[in-house]
């Protein structure tokens, strides 16, 4: 009897791990994107979005961080990139760099969206190196 109980347990849980070997994968995976991983496929993850990126991002760019960025940050939303250089209290030399990266094609502008918004997470993304 016990061997009898050790078989069924044996193969029940060789079928339980065999319940999800049917389905395809990629269908699996597709249906995870969420708002986050499908904006950052866009062109948002490829530049400086001025209403969405937080300020950690503007490291990458020389003379942005930290002072500009939180310039930027401070006076977001932005309908169009050239809309930054419309922020008071700019420095010429400040006016010039962002219209450097302006030129560029640095800077992009999307919708903000809570995702990316909420919470200060823009200011203090909790990311210390």
């Amino acid at each position: 009897m016990k061997r009898f109980v050790r078989l069924v347990f044996a193969i029940a849980l060789v079928a339980l791990t065999w319940i999800g070997a049917g389905y395809p994968q990629a269908a699996w995976a597709e249906a995870s994107l969420n708002n986050a991983d499908a904006k950052l496929a866009t062109e948002f993850g490829k530049k400086i979005d001025l209403n969405n990126t937080n300020i950690s991002n503007f490291r990458a760019y020389r003379g942005l961080y930290p002072t500009l960025a939180q310039k930027i940050i401070a006076n977001a939303p932005y309908s169009a990139p050239e809309e930054v250089l419309k922020i008071g209290g700019l420095s010429d030399r400040q006016q010039s760099l962002l219209q450097d990266y302006l030129n560029a094609g640095t800077f992009t502008v999307t919708e903000q969206d809570p995702i990316f918004n909420e919470g200060d997470h823009r200011i203090n993304d909790g990311v210390y190196k």
